[in-house]
């Protein structure tokens, strides 16, 4: 029974369209398009905004499966075939059309919003948590190279943004991580936010990012102490220059 999916598979979508095979979905998909417009643009929120809220697929044909992240949390569903297209359906009936364009796999939702994704040709470790691949591409793109310290502590020395979260060259942290969606997303409101720590201890600071100048500032959380927090940028603590 599990050998019967592919094989209809196989019929449909060949007949749909010859130059695809129901393997040529398989692999680790990421929105390019995001990570294209947070290089481009001034604010990081905006962009993902923009362009998600999926930010990476996962599908395995043979299997059934297909997962998505939206950058904060993960979901599992199964792979079915409809037409001349996928559809991945998840728990409480929420499902996803797929079809590929080209080396495009685009996507639409039950009202009609279309994403595109470009396939990872070296995707992340097996075990790391969906959505890594499209994190590491991110943090290439948006905080890659090598940065100096024009104002702050630390002053002239030299910083970089490993893509896998590491961060050397500025006084006391050594991982950071981009706020992507989620709780602290909502805290941070408009404002684009990093986490900075230290042997797993830390703290979020908002960050104002503009082309190759990149600020770093103190979080002052202005909610009362019965309310969620909302981040707002306080004392600038770093002012970074790509070299």
């Amino acid at each position: 029974m599990r050998q019967a999916l592919p094989l209809a598979l196989a019929a449909l979508l060949l007949g749909g369209c010859a130059s695809h095979k129901p393997e040529d979905f398989n692999g680790t998909w990421i929105n390019q398009d995001a990570i294209k417009a947070a290089v481009k643009g001034n604010s990081l929120r905006q962009a993902l905004n923009q362009h998600g809220p999926v930010f990476e697929w996962k599908l395995d044909v043979a299997n059934h499966q297909a997962s998505f992240s939206n950058g904060f949390e993960a979901a599992d569903g199964q792979l079915s075939a409809v037409e001349k297209q996928l559809q991945a359906t998840f728990l409480g009936g929420q499902t996803e059309q797929l079809e590929l364009d080209g080396d495009e796999l685009l996507t639409s939702d039950q009202s009609g919003s279309k994403q595109a994704f470009v396939r990872v040709k070296n995707p992340v470790a097996g075990n790391a948590p969906l959505g890594s691949s499209f994190e590491k591409a991110l943090y290439q793109a948006y905080l890659g190279g090598e940065w100096k310290i024009l104002e702050g502590q630390g002053q002239g020395a030299k910083v970089r943004f490993g893509d896998t979260g590491s961060v050397t060259g500025l006084p006391g942290p050594d991982r950071f991580a981009l706020c992507l969606a989620g709780d602290c997303a909502t805290m941070g409101g408009s404002n684009d936010s990093l986490w900075l720590e230290r042997n797993q201890r830390g703290a979020p600071f908002i960050i104002k990012r503009d082309g190759d100048k990149l600020e770093i500032f103190q979080a002052v959380n202005r909610a009362q102490s019965d309310e969620m927090p909302q981040l707002a940028a306080g004392t600038r603590q770093w002012v970074l220059e790509k070299d």
